[in-house]
């Protein structure tokens, strides 16, 4: 079997770096974004729209096509939601059959529960997410201190009711992890370091 690390994540706590930097240190493949690019080529539509249902902003035009039969929606979110969940869990397991990984977020320690991975949460204080946030210039760069938090505070509490809703288990959870990696003011690179050492 192989060796398949998952990476759950605060908004700003690093753990995207985290699970690149651990990929590049123990030389095995890293899954982010690819994941969409995937459901993208599996059901012929755009990345832009399953990165807007998997975070929560279902679009009300578009039937969800996989193989070559049609499922349409009939313009329900919750039904979108599922649908797109089912081909990314597939989308998954195919990653982890191929070979050793790092795969981000996507309740992906549970989607692969069969694969044993090792299941880690990076998490940290609010100032040290909103200054990660500034620092890394995203498209919210222009934001207070004040809007960046209440940013962080929206995607993490989508990120709890999505793995609530696939999951039924609370986000976070110490219970459903084998680490628990508080980041707050750490250099990511150091803990990535430190982290593959160890593993």
């Amino acid at each position: 079997m192989n060796r398949i690390i998952t990476i759950g994540r605060e908004f700003g706590s690093g753990g995207r770096e985290l699970g690149r930097r651990l990929a590049e240190a123990l030389h095995i493949e890293y899954y982010d974004k690819q994941i969409i690019e995937e459901l993208a080529k599996h059901t012929e539509l755009s990345k832009k729209y399953f990165q807007e249902v998997t975070q929560g902003q279902p679009h009300h035009l578009f039937p969800i096509r996989i193989g070559r039969s049609f499922h349409y929606m009939k313009n329900h979110p919750l039904e979108q939601s599922h649908a797109v969940f089912q081909v990314q869990s597939g989308i998954m397991k195919e990653m982890a059959e191929k070979s050793d990984c790092v795969i981000i977020g996507r309740c992906a320690e549970f989607v692969l529960e069969d694969h044993a991975p090792f299941r880690i949460f990076t998490y940290a204080n609010m100032e040290s997410k909103v200054a990660r946030c500034k620092e890394k210039g995203s498209e919210h760069e222009h934001f207070s201190d004040k809007e960046m938090q209440q940013h962080i505070k929206a995607v993490d509490a989508q990120r709890s009711k999505y793995y609530a809703l696939y999951t039924s288990a609370v986000w976070g959870e110490k219970a459903h992890y084998d680490l628990l990696i508080n980041t707050s003011g750490r250099s990511i690179k150091d803990i990535a370091k430190k982290l593959a050492d160890t593993i």
